[in-house]
């Protein structure tokens, strides 16, 4: 009952978070709804975030768009009911063409993320459409989840946990971290605005030596 009533209090905190993301000029939201790990869960804490998701999707698809918001959802869609698979569908549909754009991560997974850009790579090869030994990083950018939206800056980690959990490997390797000991479901527009300016005060520099421009086309939240 415990963990029913923190996965709805989360559900209903992205609300607070998007109008904070608008107000700090964020174009690109991702937050990790469901991993490719949980669902190891137990059956009923599973089934009862299923029935949280469905109703996000179909309450809230319409007033995204309303909001100029699309939607996006990545991960593997084959485990989820049709009815779910639906939906996913539908919100994506209604929210198509927002100007800034919420990404749900469902049942996802950072390897599975690369996996699966490496499979159309080696299809490819396969193919004879591609040579393997021309194979570099700039060529799985393109087959990774999130390639045509504006790069990672800010990953957030709530909780207090000191770890990813398989969430964003590959877009992460030049964003900057900010972990809380805010749990999701209190992480309100407030605590998105603190950790938006603790970000403000990093240098990045990419490798280099001199600090690059600082912006905020991309927030992730595991």
């Amino acid at each position: 009952m415990l963990a029913a009533s923190g996965h709805k209090a989360g559900v209903e905190r992205i609300r607070d978070v998007l109008r904070a993301c608008v107000e700090e000029g964020v174009e690109v939201l991702t937050v990790f709804a469901f991993s490719s790990e949980n669902w190891r869960r137990p059956p009923s804490e599973v089934n009862a975030l299923m029935s949280l998701f469905l109703g996000y999707l179909r309450k809230e698809a319409r007033k995204l768009r309303d909001e100029n918001v699309s939607v996006r959802i990545i991960g593997s869609r084959d485990r989820f009911s049709p009815r779910i698979q639906q939906a996913m569908a539908e919100a994506e549909s209604i929210t198509d063409g927002g100007e800034r754009t919420l990404v749900i991560a469902a049942d996802y997974g950072g390897k599975w993320d690369i996996a699966q850009a490496a499979k159309s790579l080696a299809q490819k090869a396969v193919a004879g459409e591609i040579d393997p030994d021309s194979i570099d990083s700039s060529m799985i950018e393109p087959y990774t989840a999130l390639s045509d939206l504006p790069p990672l800056d800010l990953l957030i980690r709530t909780g207090g946990e000191y770890r990813i959990s398989n969430f964003l490997l590959w877009q992460s390797a030049y964003a900057e971290f900010y972990f809380t000991d805010v749990f999701w479901p209190d992480f309100d527009g407030a605590e998105l605005k603190k950790a938006v300016a603790n970000f403000y005060c990093r240098q990045r520099r990419f490798g280099g030596r001199e600090p690059e421009n600082k912006n905020n086309s991309g927030i992730a939240s595991a």
